[in-house]
This record gives structure tokens, C-alpha cells and sequence, in this order.
């Protein structure tokens, strides 16, 4: 009895301690590993992304449309974009010129998209190279040295039918938006990030009624899958990207990028006008 009473208690301690999850050092570590060698990686100094997409609207509209996009990095640059043509809204264009982010008046009307303006309040997201993840040689991950933030275990959780080790990301410029990164214990992959914002907006029910409190959710999804290595360098072939916001009269809005690779380049060399604002 004593024992199984041990046995009990140690392995509630293992299970404690597989729960807390590796530290946010050794997970970046083996996720940088998962990519390439040191010297693999300090090679490239440029990279190319091109290939197809299938945008969704999933709420607040309907159909679908193919469309291209593609990812221009140069250090300290970035350049993202999504065509689609989906009626009035043509697609996104998120740039980073090394000093100041710019975003695309992607309508019709030469509006921003509600999409194109989350992402541009928010613009850390393109600034410090978190979206588009590791496609991107600005990859946040692999810049830490340079960006004023700091990584914190979230521990091993269940996402997807599957345990991730998660790291939560905290950076000085984002004010309100949580962001947690999704990676295989035993590959460091990073498979998916989560961005999302909370707020609670007071709202009145009529003229003469009390106020009251409801909130307001944005999310955005990013998921990366069918990784292959070439020159050294593994990357994701397979993109999607998952936006959804309810506004506080109830109303949703949920779009989707679903994207593959079809070329990789690196050390290629990129048009500067890719990434001058417009």
C-alpha cells in the first residue's frame, strides 16, 4: 500500500510537471533548430513566398474566391499580400519599410477592410514579423534580440486534438491583444499562433434603460502544416489564416485564408518597391 501510494504521488508529480511545459528558452531553441542549423539560417538574407489561396467568408457574407499571395523579407522588411477580389474587397497588403508600418485601402470604396484595420491597430503584428510566422526571415522568434518583448510558458495544453507546448508573447508596443504560440514537443514546430482581444463596450437596451456591459472579441488564427526542407531550411507549405470578430450589437464577421506554397526563394533578389509605403 505505501508503494502504490508512492507510485500515486509520483506520478501526479510527473503528470504536475509535464503540465508546466518545457522553459520558453528550450522551446525557442528547438523551434529555431526545427528550421535550420545556425549557420543554415544566417545564410539567408532575403526570402521569397509565393503561392495560391482560397479566401471564405464563413459569417457576415457568402461564397468564396481563389486569389494569390505572396511574402517579401528582407532584414528589418516585410512585405505581406493577400489578392483575392472577393466583390469589393480586393485583398490585403501589410508592409514594413524598417521604420513605419502601411496598410493597403483595400475596398472599393478606399476604405481600410475590417480585417486590414484590426491588423493595422495592432501593427506590432507585422512590425516585429509575428504574422506570417517563420516564412518570414523577420520571424519574431528569431529576433529576439532586437525587439523589446518577453516569452512566457503557458504550459502543455490540447489543441486540435493534440498536446502543443505553449508560449505566451508579451511585447511593449501591444496594449490589449493576447498572444499565445503553439509548438510539437517533439519536433519545435511552431504549428499555430492565436491573437485576441477582449473588450467590454457599454451598450444601452433603450432611451430611458440602464446601461450595461457586453463584449467585443477579435481572433485571429494562424496555423502552419505540411513542412518540407529545402537547402537546409524547413518551412510550412500550407498556410491558413482564420479571422472573427463580434461586435457588440451581436453581429459576426468570420473570414478565411486557406493558403499553399508553391515557391520558396531564398537569398533571391527583391524589387525595393516592395516594400515602400503607399
Amino acid at each position: 500500500m505505501r508503494r502504490l501510494a508512492f507510485s500515486c504521488i509520483l506520478m501526479a508529480f510527473v503528470s504536475g510537471f509535464a503540465a508546466a511545459g518545457a522553459k520558453p528558452d528550450e522551446v525557442i531553441r528547438k523551434h529555431l533548430d526545427s528550421i535550420g542549423t545556425t549557420d543554415a539560417r544566417a545564410a539567408v538574407k532575403s526570402r521569397a513566398v509565393q503561392g495560391k489561396l482560397q479566401f471564405k467568408i464563413e459569417l457576415g457574407g457568402g461564397g468564396g474566391t481563389p486569389g494569390a499571395w505572396q511574402i517579401f523579407s528582407e532584414p528589418n522588411k516585410t512585405n505581406i499580400v493577400l489578392k483575392f477580389g472577393g466583390g469589393t474587397w480586393w485583398g490585403e497588403r501589410f508592409v514594413f519599410d524598417g521604420e513605419k508600418t502601411s496598410f493597403a485601402k483595400a475596398t472599393s470604396s478606399h476604405q481600410y477592410s475590417v480585417f486590414g484595420e484590426f491588423i493595422r491597430s495592432h501593427d506590432f503584428m507585422v512590425r516585429e514579423g509575428l504574422l506570417g510566422g517563420e516564412l518570414s526571415i523577420n520571424w519574431a522568434l528569431a529576433n529576439l534580440d532586437h525587439l523589446q518583448t518577453k516569452l512566457e510558458s503557458a504550459g502543455l495544453k490540447k489543441i486540435d486534438g493534440r498536446e502543443l507546448e505553449s508560449l505566451e508573447y508579451l511585447s511593449k508596443r501591444n496594449g490589449e491583444v493576447a498572444v499565445r504560440l503553439y509548438f510539437e514537443p517533439d519536433t519545435g514546430r511552431h504549428v499555430k499562433t492565436v491573437y485576441s482581444v477582449e473588450r467590454n463596450a457599454t451598450i444601452a437596451e433603450n432611451d430611458i434603460a440602464n446601461a450595461k456591459q457586453q463584449q467585443i472579441n477579435y481572433t485571429v488564427e494562424e496555423k502552419f502544416s505540411d513542412f518540407q526542407t529545402t537547402d537546409g531550411i524547413t518551412l510550412p507549405r500550407h498556410y491558413n489564416l482564420h479571422y472573427t470578430q463580434q461586435l457588440q450589437n451581436g453581429s459576426m464577421k468570420e473570414y478565411e485564408w486557406d493558403m499553399t506554397v508553391d515557391k520558396v526563394l531564398d537569398n533571391a533578389a527583391i524589387n525595393p518597391a516592395n516594400f515602400q509605403a503607399q
